[in-house]
């Protein structure tokens, strides 16, 4: 019974060590001297944890499109502050604050969403250290 009791708690534990190794500061893949403003059409979003994800195709001034990926605050805080998962739409026009991944990819950290009708609204992830985030959660 000892050597299942051992059993059990040595794989609950690394279930448990590995959920938390997937979760990330920001200053292990963002760079805080990396501020970018990404504009674009809304791709896809996925609602899920750790954060959500935002993806636009950014239109550059010679017509060429960028696409980006764009990390945004965890589900639970942002559903507090009235945001579900389609609360943004496929095609919709979105301005994304945020800043560049440290490995210079078109991945950014999101800060700030200004949507269509003027509203920014903070959708960082509140204590992650970033520039501008809260230290707790509102």
């Amino acid at each position: 019974m000892r050597k299942r009791w051992g059993l059990l708690l040595a794989v609950a534990a690394l279930g448990f060590g590995a959920r938390v190794g997937a979760h990330h500061s920001f200053a292990g893949e963002f760079d805080g001297n990396k501020p970018v403003v990404v504009t674009g059409a809304v791709t896809k979003v996925e609602w899920r944890n750790p954060h959500i994800w935002v993806y636009l195709d950014a239109r550059n001034p010679d017509g060429t499109v960028t696409p980006w990926q764009c990390e945004g605050g965890a589900p639970n805080p942002m559903t507090r502050k009235g945001w579900n998962r389609d609360t943004l739409k496929l095609g919709q026009e979105l301005t994304i604050q945020g800043y560049q991944a440290k490995d210079g990819s078109n991945t950014c950290n999101a800060r700030a969403f200004k949507l269509p009708d003027g509203r920014e609204v903070f959708v960082g992830t509140a204590g992650d250290g970033g520039p501008g985030a809260p230290s707790e959660p509102k």
